[in-house]
């Protein structure tokens, strides 16, 4: 549920605007016998409007507020481009507007990419760059190959609280748009933009995002199949609403007296399950690749870590081991959630996290260690009111019952029980049903030629992976295995947690394999993952659900040759 992180950059070069005619005269050049002239095509971007008529969903228009020329204040240049920021005027003038973002190449490949949000959004996502990009590819992989690029905030400003910045939910145009209405408001001010920039309509248009923007790229897949040639879900937090509640558990069950566990002792709880789970795919390395088999093995209440038991004497509580409160704690983590009756979106439950030999959050030196720890349990434990050091998931439990549930921001959270909720059930059916993006049915999409790639690390414990393990056996249920093969592949990445990992950071060309998918038809063959952060530079094959990488017993156990893809 994370917010990308933007390459360092200088205060954009601002242009100065001219009148509408000089766009239209350069446009002219893709489409018509002039030639494209960029720097004209520029400085008649700003102040261009986008009719109400023209947005698919009711706003109030769309307007060009300014243009910029983003410059890097270290390191390399990014390519020749121009940045409107647009604003979409709501409907309800309570209602924020919705802030956009849209980066125009100079060397236009035909193509546009839309980027998804992160957490509650309310930031601009970088508009550079994409989850798990290469890191070869420097801080613009994006603009390097010559893609249009275009992103939003949803449709609300966030504050100090950042992407945890649930405060918008009690307006209900802030909530459509967040819960997926914005997407499609940006994506036709975004064409219309475009194709006033260049004098033609893009050739293929793809949406790649992580998370909350996981979530996003199948919204759009289920709800505007015809507008999306391809799209890319990193660790999708697809049934939304029913995760929150999941969250409520989890928070509920850490803020009980003596169940939040320091960082001493949750790296001491990953080192006992490697101990136990890491050598299960045939090689040490720090990760466990068989998770299946560590889930039905590991046990915190039996394990031990350096030949001394897990489990505190008499389940007592004391640093170098783990209370019982602690043990339950995290076990009802490992759990699902089983809602008394169907949701209002069909959903029953939300599955449990790999918790086992998962980062939970721990000391460490990585320069990726605090969004680690900030991502999974924080600091802090869970209370009322939930002060920003908790965990990721606790704030986001506070916030959502506070603003989109009662509407009360004084209301105690932890007071609600998502099992029971009682006198609020019916307004989270509502919720639900905005939130939880769950038609498995995507015949349309893959009719019009649509192309979809899901990922998600084994061990994130923000999004559960057993979440979009289930999104994919469903989807293969409606529509058949034959069919979703022919269109959709799902990878799992072992070790990596929610956007970050210390043990295993995962880079893959997404994008590539995509855009081969869409415009060669070529379907992805053997993909390979590599990791920046445990080992930089290793290796391993990303396969496909339900197999896993399995060393072969011999060969570099950095190099994906020395791997196998293997099943339970």
């Amino acid at each position: 549920m994370t917010t990308a992180i933007l390459p360092p950059l200088r205060r954009f070069i601002p242009l100065t605007a001219v009148a509408s005619a000089v766009l239209a005269l350069a446009a002219c050049g893709s489409g018509g016998s002039h030639s494209f002239n960029f720097d004209e095509a520029s400085l008649a971007l700003a102040k261009q409007q986008v009719a109400a008529s023209q947005i698919g969903l009711p706003t109030s228009g769309a307007t060009v507020t300014s243009t910029e020329t983003p410059t890097a204040s270290t390191g390399a240049q990014p390519p020749a481009s121009v940045r409107a920021n647009i604003s979409i005027a709501p409907v309800d003038p309570g209602a924020p507007a919705i802030k956009m973002g849209l980066l125009l190449p100079k060397e236009w490949n035909g193509k546009v990419v839309m980027v998804g949000g992160g957490g509650y959004n309310g930031v601009m996502p970088s508009l550079y760059t994409y989850p798990a990009a290469p890191a070869s590819q420097g801080a613009y992989p994006l603009l390097n190959q010559g893609y249009a690029v275009f992103g939003s905030d949803s449709g609300h400003q966030a504050g100090a609280a950042g992407s945890r910045d649930g405060s918008f939910g009690t307006n209900d145009e802030a909530v459509a748009n967040f819960s997926g209405a914005a997407l499609k408001k940006v994506s036709d001010v975004a064409d219309v933009l475009v194709t006033r920039f260049y004098g033609r309509k893009p050739d293929k248009r793809y949406f790649m995002g992580g998370s909350t923007g996981g979530r996003e790229a199948l919204a759009v897949a289920q709800k505007w199949p015809s507008d999306w040639d391809g799209v890319v879900a990193w660790y999708p937090a697809w049934n939304a609403a029913s995760l929150d509640l999941q969250f409520g558990r989890i928070s509920r069950a850490f803020a009980q007296p003596g169940a939040y566990p320091s960082l001493g002792q949750r790296k001491l709880l990953r080192q006992a399950a490697l101990e136990k789970c890491d050598a299960l795919d045939g090689v040490q390395d720090g990760v466990v690749s068989n998770v299946a088999a560590c889930n039905s093995q590991f046990d915190p209440a039996t394990a031990t870590v350096g030949g001394q038991p897990l489990r505190c004497a008499a389940g007592a509580s004391q640093e170098g081991c783990l209370s019982d409160a602690m043990i339950s704690a995290l076990k009802t983590y490992n759990s699902e959630i089983r809602f008394s009756a169907p949701l209002g979106s069909g959903e029953t439950q939300y599955p449990g996290f790999n918790v086992w030999g998962s980062e939970l959050g721990e000391e460490g030196s990585s320069p990726l260690q605090p969004t680690v720890n900030l991502l999974a349990m924080n600091t802090t434990a869970p209370a009322s009111p939930t002060p920003l050091t908790a965990p990721y998931w606790a704030v986001f439990w506070d916030q959502w019952v506070r603003y989109f549930v009662t509407r009360d921001a004084n209301f105690d959270a932890l007071s609600l029980d998502p099992q029971n909720p009682g006198a609020w059930s019916d307004r989270i059916n509502q919720l639900t049903k905005l939130q939880d993006i769950n038609s498995t049915d995507l015949s349309a999409f893959n009719k019009r030629g649509g192309k979809l790639l899901m990922a998600h690390g084994t061990a994130d414990v923000l999004v559960s992976s057993r979440a979009t393990e289930q999104y994919w056996q469903r989807l293969e249920q409606t529509m058949g295995a034959p069919a979703v093969k022919s269109f959709a592949r799902y990878y799992e990445v072992p070790g990596y947690g929610h956007a970050a990992s210390t043990a295993f950071n995962a880079n893959w060309d997404s994008l590539k394999a995509l855009d081969q998918w869409v415009t060669a038809g070529t379907a992805p063959g053997a993909q390979v993952v590599s990791d920046t952060a445990g080992v930089p530079g290793r290796t391993r094959p990303l396969c496909e659900y339900p197999t896993w990488p399995r060393y072969k017993g011999s060969g570099d156990v950095n190099s994906s040759d020395s791997y196998s893809c293997a099943s339970n």
